[in-house]
């Protein structure tokens, strides 16, 4: 679609009273079904005719609840302020007398490719009810130079402001006397559908009021060297910079941006929420597919925006939504198919989408701090650290990718620790501390040690750290969580829609009180724990079904329906999980209708909105549900319900809920270093990722360290994002910062990372070999199995530190790929890798396959050595990655 369309909802008041307003595009994306569901509960009887077809529902819907519609000009058309030009020349001859009691700013400061916001503080004041519109900027001689909207400021009564959209056009032109045209709703409608349309309109007087500006400004942006790290997230992505005085001129002053940009400080990146009028410092990594008719240039929408695409559609749209991106960097050059919500399809490759993301995070930061980022710095998992700045150095070639200086992100929650020290002057000097650092994201977790010493030399901070990767699970992170809740709240309501209301105890499901429960994960090991949890819950499929891939073969609408019930479940146990774990002083929540009325406040929000209400000693979270949308199995045939489950959830609950999960992945980290009697050691123990801020993760550990070594405090955030969130990339932009400051010398020095993973292969009678062991080092030596020289393939086995088959790999052996060699050039190629005694005991006619780690790469490499007629012959060596993008458990594959 050309441009936009704003829906405001004019009735404020009326949505307190229940009334929910809808778009026609926001109609289109529903089933008949939805669109039969608002139409009784919203008690429109005229639309719930059997004889109304789907398009005379959406009219009857759209003619009693239908918002307020308000076309903007958005991104750039051509030949459109041509167009409106000749239309200004022909039609625009009727000035309305004075101002129409219209205040504009005295300074405007606009920069191509960027828009202009509610955040720049163009504040407008004007007449109460002034209809929102597109503004026109001309200069003394009446020649368009560009195009505003104006907006209604929902936290100011009665006030606007001037925005703009980044692919908006400006002119710059010799008389720089500008004004600002302000149009009635009809004549910014004709002005809108001329800058759109080629077909010439009819004729037509528009009419407006002409406000002159006293200065107004059109400026580039200036290449800056400061460096825009990011921290690029399974779950959520941030970003941020440290603005040092002068970073870029402003030609205004030093303060042009209203106390947005704090010279001399670490600012992070805040990103747009549709939900919520303030900005969050977290965006989303999602990328949604906006419009794809054609293949050529995919339209994209990022963030909060594609995630609330399917919030708006009741989760029933095809248009395609990504998430868990960052799993993609051992095969981000895939082609993948993506659907818009009209079902146009295009082809294109993952690189296209991660690309798309990372420019889109990018231009919000130059938005926000008015300069051009050409320096990035990227931090990324201690063992795939090279795959991913290969990744990012690839995907974005016009930047300056940071190598020598990019820090894992342990190592930069570690330093942002040590800067902390160095600050309050805690360290002693020449001492060495040991620290572990458990990162706990969205899809993984990780445990990294270091060593480190500070000493306060005469010049700078001289600091040694040396880290090694420890341990991993790539089958644990905050999504793991999300789906026990989901779980959780699956079984609630298909007990409550079965009758059963009140009776589902967590006891039942999960019958172990207390530290009882740390010793059934002991001693019967956590699948038994959660036994009765995930039988319980294949039963609820029979009530609430959610497995949707078991569905591709029925009805669309079936497969639509229980797709929908996945997508509303998995997001409002997100919504929940965060509720519980963002905020203090949270023990309970339940859900609401919209249009029932708060009895703190009396009005509502939309879904995700929350009211906090006094309930006892604690506080009860109300969860406002706009729809609910959720079919249900009645006498065998998934019907819509509409009842939303009178149940309320507490803090207590969901604790134990998911306390032997944390229990399990901190034991499985710690408990050798327990055994061993090496916890000791460490000083530090620090939590850092999105899921660590909960604080069972802290009683976990206190069954291996006295609380006294954890540390796990929650700083105030700045804004919706706590600490741990944002303290990998606080940390990284201090020591970039420290660095270029000649504060610090540091020296990092990586050992060779312990490998939680077991490679194996079968020899010809059945007999299984460990080629890679368990929790050894990468740089142990190799391990090696033989084969017949004409052997064609050698099958491999990926087993986690549990057992459990991850991966099988396959190596295609060909004769052609085979040189000649002496072992004095394999010695020059892999040092002591291959001993000489390993290739000497080769015999004629047998292939041995070298297979040893790689922790640059965090994966393997199968290196065959042959012998022919007495003479070594080496083959091509072949790397295969530890994690590949189905590593991770995947919640969304339709089979939960």
């Amino acid at each position: 679609m050309r441009g936009f369309k704003l829906y405001t909802d004019s009735a404020g008041r009326e949505r307190g009273r229940g009334q929910a307003r809808y778009s026609r595009e926001e109609l289109a994306e529903m089933t008949t079904f939805q669109l039969r569901n608002i139409c009784y509960r919203e008690r429109l009887v005229e639309g719930l005719s059997q004889r109304l077809d789907r398009e005379e529902t959406i009219r009857i819907i759209l003619k009693y609840l239908g918002v307020e519609e308000r076309l903007l000009i958005g991104p750039r058309c051509e030949g459109g302020i041509e167009r409106v030009q000749t239309a200004m020349r022909k039609y625009m001859q009727a000035p309305l007398q004075g101002d129409g009691g219209i205040r504009v700013p005295a300074r405007i400061v606009l920069y191509p490719g960027i828009a202009v916001e509610r955040a720049d503080g163009y504040e407008v004041k004007a007449p109460a009810g002034y209809a929102e519109s597109n503004v026109l900027l001309v200069n003394d001689r009446m020649e368009l130079c560009g195009i505003f909207h104006l907006r209604r400021d929902e936290e100011r009564t009665g006030g606007y402001y001037l925005a703009a959209h980044h692919d908006g056009e400006w002119r710059r032109t010799a008389n720089r006397q500008y004004s600002l045209l302000f149009l009635r709703r009809q004549d910014s409608d004709y002005v809108y559908k001329t800058y759109y349309q080629e077909r010439e309109l009819p004729p037509t007087h528009i009419h407006y009021y002409k406000i002159p500006l006293a200065d107004l400004e059109i400026c580039e942006l200036q290449i800056t060297d400061a460096v825009l790290a990011i921290d690029f997230g399974t779950c959520n992505t941030t970003a941020g910079a440290y603005l040092y005085p002068g970073y870029t001129q402003f030609p205004s002053g030093p303060d042009p941006l209203n106390g947005q940009i704090r010279l001399g400080e670490i600012n992070f990146v805040k990103f747009p929420d549709p939900d919520s009028p303030e900005r969050t410092e977290a965006l989303p990594t999602a990328v949604g597919v906006a419009d794809c008719s054609d293949p050529g240039a995919v339209k994209y929408v990022f963030g909060h925006e594609a995630l609330q695409s399917g919030r708006r559609s009741s989760f029933g749209s095809r248009a395609s939504v990504f998430q868990g991106l960052k799993r993609w960097v051992n095969d981000y050059g895939k082609t993948v198919e993506v659907m818009d919500s009209e079902g146009n399809t295009a082809l294109v490759t993952r690189t296209e989408l991660l690309r798309a993301y990372l420019e889109y995070v990018i231009r919000m930061a130059e938005h926000q701090f008015k300069c051009k980022f050409k320096h990035l710095h990227f931090t990324a998992p201690v063992k795939m650290k090279t795959p991913y700045l290969d990744m990012f150095a690839e995907l974005l070639p016009d930047y300056r990718i940071e190598r020598k200086n990019a820090l894992d992100e342990g190592m930069a929650v570690l330093y942002n620790t040590i800067a902390d020290g160095i600050e309050r002057n805690i360290f002693d000097e020449g001492a060495e501390y040991k620290a572990l650092v458990i990162d706990c994201g969205g899809g993984t977790t990780d445990l990294s040690s270091c060593a480190f010493r500070v000493e306060d030399g005469h010049m700078s901070y001289r600091i040694a750290i040396e880290a090694t990767y420890e341990n991993g699970d790539t089958h644990f992170g905050g999504n793991n969580i999300t789906y026990r809740i989901m779980q959780f709240l699956k079984i609630v309501f298909a007990d409550y829609y079965t009758g059963k209301k009140g009776l589902t105890d967590i006891d039942a499901l999960i019958a172990f009180p207390g530290n009882d429960l740390f010793r059934e994960v002991d001693e019967r090991g956590v699948d038994a724990v959660y036994a009765e949890l995930e039988r319980r819950y294949k039963e609820a499929e029979a009530v609430i079904p959610t497995a949707f891939a078991m569905y591709e073969n029925r009805s669309r609408e079936e497969y639509m329906r229980v797709r929908s019930n996945f997508y509303f479940l998995w997001d409002i146990a997100e919504e929940m999980k965060e509720q519980f774990f963002r905020k203090t002083g949270v023990l309970m929540n339940r859900f609401q209708a919209e249009h029932g009325v708060s009895a703190s406040d009396g009005h509502g929000l939309r879904y995700g909105g929350r009211t906090a209400l006094p309930q006892g000693d604690g506080v009860l979270e109300m969860t406002r549900v706009e729809r609910w949308f959720l079919s249900v199995f009645r006498s065998g045939d998934l019907k819509d319900e509409y009842e939303i489950p009178d149940v309320v959830f507490n803090i207590q609950e969901i604790t134990q809920l998911i306390k032997a999960d944390i229990y399990e992945v901190v034991r499985r980290f710690l408990e050798d270093f327990y055994r061993a009697g090496a916890l000791g050691e460490y000083s530090i123990i620090k939590l850092t990722g999105q899921s660590c801020r909960i604080d069972v993760f802290r009683e976990a550990l206190k069954e291996f360290v006295p609380g006294r070594s954890i540390e796990f405090r929650q700083k105030p955030a700045e804004g919706r994002v706590p600490e741990l969130k944002l303290a990998c990339l606080r940390g990284a932009i201090r020591y970039l910062n420290a660095r270029k400051a000649g504060e610090i010398e540091a020296s990092i020095t990586t050992r060779s990372a312990v490998i939680p993973y077991t490679v194996s292969a079968f020899t010809h009678n059945r007999r299984e070999v460990e080629l890679i062991s368990s929790l050894r080092r990468s740089d142990s030596a190799p391990g090696a199995i033989s084969r017949p020289s004409d052997v064609v393939q050698l099958d491999l086995f990926l087993r986690g530190s549990d057992g459990t088959l991850r991966q099988q790999y396959s190596y295609n052996n060909r004769s052609q790929d085979y040189k000649p060699v002496l072992y004095e050039d394999i010695r020059a190629q892999y040092g002591e890798r291959i001993p000489q005694d390993d290739t000497d005991s080769i015999v004629n006619g047998e292939t041995k396959f070298f297979v040893f780690a790689d922790d640059n790469h965090w994966g393997f490499h199968v290196l065959p050595v042959a012998r022919r007629d007495e003479g070594l012959f080496l083959g091509r060596k072949a790397l295969f990655p530890f994690e590949t993008d189905k590593s991770e458990l995947d919640f969304f594959d339709g089979m939960k």
